[in-house]
């Protein structure tokens, strides 16, 4: 007989107390059993080999071993949880504990237990009669297939000096190919003709076996002509294509709306400029990663809350404007669309495509780039010259070389993908590093603008700023302008006034697009703080009539000194809120004044309330301009059949003089061009004979020296600028001349008569002029290029 003490019976009454939430546990410890069997055969009882049947069981993927194991070890699990339900069970008859509580704990609660034991005996058991089956199953398949086919477990690594890579690719595969079920996918199952057959036929590691001549693939028939692409003159299908589900597509589905008549009449009035030229149509994927739920999707629930709409604007734009053009879209928000529209094999993304890429471009950003990269295996490498990243602030050439970048400092967190710096594709023409993307702001019919220019009031300001917390810290500014002009602000609240916006401020809350275009077009004034950083509301305002009031930054900020910039991938030093309204539009309608100088402040309020101002749009951002600019972009660059430069010779080598060079000097011998006697492609693009070629001051880069000329850096022209004889006609002494691999070259010293040359053609660079391990700031040469677009 069992004699149980006070504290026993305690214990006991609880642990029945609990029966039911534990018959529950004990149901889920079963599920979890289940799942985790699945999970640990990885799905590849049903994987497989190119050429098999769909319906063809390979159940020789996992070892016997391996999965024996795992099902002794749940089996093994589901007895101990039975033996110590019985213990309890026995503790329960040996006393009478309950008698005398059943009005406190119903004796229903306890009857469960007898068929709680029965239901975990019968996992039990089930599992191990699917133990015992499984086993059968492969040990009946491993002598299967040893009859089947001899040829599988014979096969050789072979040594061919044009594939180095093999014989380690196959090591690697012997120790992890059970690491992604993507290789069972694709035939593999641990011996080593399939790991063969996988590097030799899926990825290109290992040459093609002899005996898999006979069930090669035939070859793929000619691809078929291309369709032209012809404007399209109607937005709906653009809005369905767009989907739904998320605030941000709301937002950019409305934009679109509001902006489709200047579409239109714009494409018409570039179909008409092009005169029937041929235009190949491009299927074209748009992912826009950071709207996916794997990367956050921060902004969506900020849309109606004052969150930065900038990127949602540009994204907007880019759609119609491909759209318009007449290429095929296809629009995803979410990494299962993303993979399905790419054909990316099941598994974690070790291995390339099931099929090539159907796509001729894909626009996408930083987040799906990512995403891309992880799930595309070897063909990312292969197709990353289709993609085109929309980048808001930019991203320099030294931080996108990936070695570079690493060791010269200039690594990120959002550089290092050894793209084509004019792959990356911004808001604002930051730098020719990159291709200006852009977006457009409404623009205005002659009864408007004469409405707006009748209609403006003199002494009204709208501060540029719908979060609270760019107002903190703003009350000298904002009681200078008070002074002189009725304050409006558009900041985002719930219940309460922002306490940050003083009480003098008439606060409208957020408004929707258009009513905050009709407080532009009655403001005199658009004042900004110095955040948010080059948005397109100030562009919005300048188009309205508005003059912007901006704060200028001494020091300027950059990813040395301020915490925005910091881990962006740009060394750009910004001397104010919007470089570009400061750089390219001006006086009178940007003024940028130090904050801190309470006099220069407020005399420049004098002074724009009396300046006559009329709405001003650059051509760049009118729906015309866009179209055009992506239009050049998609007929013109092209980086997958971009010839592969040359090794640059050895120092000292004789071939580096062999070459001449198709430069000649200026009429007026201050500049190089192009050479009338040199050849031309005339398919080029931009043409060589808009190339110039001007020597830069010490600490200007080839930006600044290109824009004292009136003329445009072009990277695309270092490559006819990278020879030392360009240096002899520039009347550059080189007493050494050194290839290195370095974003500052090709450069001169000339106090010392040092040359240097360009290791790495990625690393050409019109924006690098600071060197973090130079002593001394060489002088650079530049290529220089006209706008042409079309």
């Amino acid at each position: 007989m069992i004699t149980v003490n006070a504290d026993g019976k305690i214990m006991v009454r609880r642990c029945l107390v609990t029966l039911r939430p534990f018959r529950i546990f004990v149901l889920g410890i079963g599920f979890f059993t289940l799942c985790f069997l699945m999970t640990s055969l990885g799905g590849q009882f049903s994987a497989k080999r190119l050429g098999d049947s769909p319906f063809t069981i390979r159940t020789e993927v996992m070892g016997a071993l391996e999965s024996r194991g795992v099902l002794r070890r749940m089996s093994d699990m589901l007895e101990m949880l039975m033996k110590r339900m019985d213990i309890l069970a026995r503790l329960e008859n040996s006393t009478d504990f309950h008698k005398g509580d059943e009005a406190r704990f119903p004796l229903d609660r306890f009857q469960p237990a007898a068929g709680l034991m029965e239901r975990i005996q019968a996992i039990a058991q089930n599992v191990s009669d699917i133990a015992i089956k499984v086993d059968q199953i492969l040990r009946n398949s491993l002598l299967n297939g040893k009859g089947v086919d001899g040829r599988r477990d014979q096969c050789e690594v072979p040594r061919d000096p044009k594939y180095p890579d093999c014989a380690g690719k196959v090591e690697w595969m012997r120790a992890r190919w059970t690491s992604d079920p993507c290789y069972a996918f694709f035939g593999v199952d641990g011996t080593e003709c399939s790991f063969l057959i996988y590097l030799s036929e899926v990825e290109w590691f290992c040459p093609p076996l002899p005996w898999r001549n006979q069930t090669a693939a035939l070859p793929s028939p000619p691809p078929l002509p291309r369709v032209q692409a012809a404007f399209r003159n109607d937005l709906a299908h653009l809005l369905e294509l767009i989907g739904t589900g998320k605030e941000s597509l709301s937002f950019m589905k409305k934009r679109i709306r509001h902006l489709a008549q200047q579409w239109l009449r714009a494409a018409q009035l570039l179909e008409q400029k092009l005169k029937g030229r041929q235009r190949d149509q491009k299927h074209i994927l748009i992912h826009i990663g950071f709207l996916t739920e794997e990367s956050g999707d921060v902004f969506s629930p900020r849309v109606l809350k004052g969150g930065p709409l900038g990127e949602m604007v540009q994204w907007a734009d880019i759609l119609a404007t491909l759209f318009l053009l007449g290429h095929s879209l296809r629009v995803t928000v979410s990494l299962k669309e993303l993979q399905s529209h790419l054909g990316v094999p099941p598994g974690r993304g070790n291995c390339p495509l099931t099929n090539p890429l159907p796509f001729d471009l894909i626009y996408t950003d930083y987040h799906g780039l990512q995403q891309m990269k992880q799930h595309m295996g070897l063909s990312f490498k292969k197709y990353r010259c289709r993609v085109r990243v929309i980048d808001t602030f930019g991203t320099e050439p030294a931080y996108n070389h990936e070695e570079y970048a690493t060791l010269r400092g200039y690594r990120t967190n959002w550089g290092y993908w050894n793209l084509q710096p004019t792959q990356f594709m911004t808001m604002f023409p930051h730098t020719p590093d990159n291709s200006f993307m852009g977006f457009v702001s409404e623009e205005l019919n002659q009864t408007e603008r004469q409405f707006i220019k009748s209609n403006k009031v003199s002494s009204m300001a709208v501060v540029y700023g719908k979060e609270a917390s760019i107002w903190k810290g703003k009350e000298k500014f904002l009681a200078i302008l008070n002074k002189y002009m009725e304050i409006h602000g558009t900041v985002y609240y719930e219940t309460q006034r922002p306490p940050e916006v003083p009480a003098f401020v008439k606060n409208h809350g957020l408004l929707p697009q258009h009513e905050f275009q009709q407080l532009l077009r009655k403001a005199k004034l658009f004042i900004g703080f110095g955040f948010p950083y080059e948005g397109p509301a100030p562009l919005e305002a300048i188009a309205n009539g508005c003059v912007f009031l901006q704060a200028r930054f001494n020091p300027p900020h950059s990813s040395l000194n301020h915490e925005f910039f910091r881990g962006k991938p740009t060394s750009r030093e910004v001397s104010s809120q919007h470089p570009y309204a400061e750089d390219f539009i001006g006086k009178p309608h940007v003024w940028t004044v130090d904050y801190n100088n309470s006099e220069e402040f407020e005399a420049a309020i004098k002074t724009i309330m009396s300046t006559q101002v009329d709405p001003y749009l650059p051509y760049e951002y009118t729906c015309e301009g866009m179209l055009e600019r992506i239009h050049a972009y998609i007929q013109h660059q092209d980086f997958c059949t971009m010839p592969s430069p040359p090794l640059p010779p050895k120092a000292k080598s004789p071939a580096m003089q062999s070459s001449p060079s198709p430069l000649a000097l200026s009429p007026n011998a201050t500049h190089l061009v192009w050479s009338p006697s040199a050849s031309r492609d005339l398919h080029a693009w931009p043409p060589v004979a808009s190339l110039q070629v001007w020597v830069s001051e010490p600490q200007h880069s080839c930006t600044e020296t290109c824009q004292q000329h009136g003329l445009v850096c072009e990277p695309t022209f270092f490559r006819f600028l990278n020879k030392k004889e360009v240096f002899l006609q520039l009347s550059i002494t080189c007493d050494s001349t050194e290839y290195e691999m370095n974003h500052l070259y090709p450069a001169v010293a000339e106090n010392v008569h040092e040359c240097y040359l360009q290791k790495e053609p990625l690393l050409f660079s019109c924006a690098g002029y600071k060197a973090l391990s130079l002593p001394r700031l060489p002088q650079r040469t530049s290529g220089s290029v006209q706008g042409l677009l079309v």
